[in-house]
């Protein structure tokens, strides 16, 4: 494969990574093979199962099949973790040369202390995007094209940390009516809102919303398409048109424009093959050995008892195997369905008092409502909520207001030990 030796070379640093749950063989591993046992990223079985049965597993529009020869959890999180360049499509505008740049914590696919953008206007009654969209990209491959001034009129600015993507494919297994089914079963004053998206492998469908801080995807794939033109600059067939600098076209910048024989940009393998690696990665798995302790199982029944249960739902099922989802475009896979999760996260928007303002797929009423952020995998993570700023689970508990206010509030009336351990419950996640 075009990165394979860079794939190897940072494979090999060796970082300390987080023990996944994995219910398929291992598969060849992203560490070295005198990582401690147990830490490696592998397959959750969907990548074996998909590649072999492509064709009827899958009937996605404007998105191609992945060759046979590159379609494997390998290829896939070596597409994954980059770099790419300017011969492979990379800018004019851009934030990062790879996905790996981003979600390499506590391992590839995982979250990281990088944050990003976005900013707009907001008139008093409606937000506006900044031009050429609330996402500012920081770099280019010409200096004369950064976003690198907000312009003083863009009265709504925020930062938004990168999230981890393991367990995403069985999030995007689980049901719409799942996810309504949760909202509907919330007190009225603590009701979480379940969007409905464009899925853009299928035009004219939408379905519930549950990736990025706004519940802005439906479908990895789409999830995928919007990463790669609005993170890299790089155009497919579900997100053919490059991104303007300030509202100003770079196509002077572009040193192949779009339709041009020679045209770089992906053709929509590599976007296939960045939905495979997500839809493949493991479930983060809770320490077995921190949460059988005993003060840990006080502190998750103290987590249920004042509340934080109802937006951090602890656990559901997946679709059944078979099912199609993603509006027709993708059928479940054995290695995804009817499986039970435990997320901590009912993937809902909520007005929790850190909304950020900004409006993306689920129009103005969302603008200060972000979706809920599951807790598995909360172990490994330094910067919390939507913007990075708590560094610990205390200070984020406090940010919680509004829909969130009496969790917090009991929060806040336990003893110091009782404190303790329902953050040690926590931190067993």
């Amino acid at each position: 494969m075009k990165r394979l030796l860079t794939f190897r070379i940072l494979a090999s640093i060796g970082v300390t990574m987080l023990a996944l749950a994995v219910t398929a063989p291992r598969m060849q591993s992203i560490t070295p093979p005198d990582a401690p046992t147990g830490l490696a990223a592998v397959s959750n079985g969907f990548a074996e199962e998909f590649c072999a049965n492509q064709a009827s597993m899958t009937n996605a529009v404007n998105s191609p099949q992945i060759p046979a020869d590159e379609c494997n959890f390998d290829a896939a999180a070596e597409e994954f973790l980059g770099p790419e360049t300017e011969a492979d499509g990379l800018g004019p505008i851009f934030n990062m040369a790879g996905c790996g740049e981003c979600h390499f914590t506590p391992a590839l696919g995982g979250s990281s202390h990088i944050s990003e953008k976005r900013a707009g206007f907001f008139n008093g009654n409606v937000f506006i995007d900044h031009p050429g969209g609330s996402l500012i990209q920081d770099r280019a491959t010409n200096p004369n094209i950064q976003e690198t001034v907000i312009p003083s009129k863009a009265n709504v600015t925020t930062l938004r940390m990168s999230l981890g993507i393991f367990g995403d494919g069985f999030v995007e297994a689980i049901a719409n009516q799942t996810l309504q089914d949760i909202a509907k079963a919330q007190p009225f004053s603590m009701r979480g809102d379940a969007i409905n998206v464009p899925v853009l492998e299928k035009p004219r469908q939408n379905r519930v919303g549950r990736f990025g801080w706004k519940a802005q995807q439906a479908s990895l794939l789409s999830f995928s398409a919007d990463a790669y033109v609005n993170e890299m600059g790089i155009t497919s067939p579900l997100q053919p048109d490059e991104n303007t600098s300030n509202g100003n076209s770079v196509a002077a910048h572009d040193k192949v424009p779009a339709g041009h024989p020679n045209d770089p940009d992906d053709l929509g393998v590599d976007v296939e093959l960045f939905a495979l690696f997500m839809r493949s990665l493991p479930a983060p798995a809770q320490d077995a050995k921190r949460a059988a302790t005993v003060n840990a199982q006080i502190g998750a029944s103290l987590f249920n008892s004042i509340g934080c249960d109802t937006c951090h739902t602890p656990q559901m099922v997946t679709a059944a195997p078979g099912t199609w989802i993603n509006g027709g475009a993708l059928k479940v896979a054995n290695a995804l369905g009817n499986k039970t999760i435990r997320p901590f996260g009912d993937f809902l928007l909520h007005d929790i008092g850190t909304g950020d303002g900004i409006v993306q797929n689920g129009g103005q009423g969302t603008r200060n409502k972000v979706r809920t952020a599951p807790l598995w995998g909360l172990r490994t993570r330094g910067r919390l909520m939507h913007d990075g700023a708590s560094l610990n689970v205390t200070d984020a508990i406090q940010r919680h207001g509004n829909q969130a206010d009496k969790a917090r509030d009991a929060f806040n009336l336990l003893s110091s030990s009782s404190k303790a351990k329902l953050i040690e419950f926590l931190m067993s996640l």
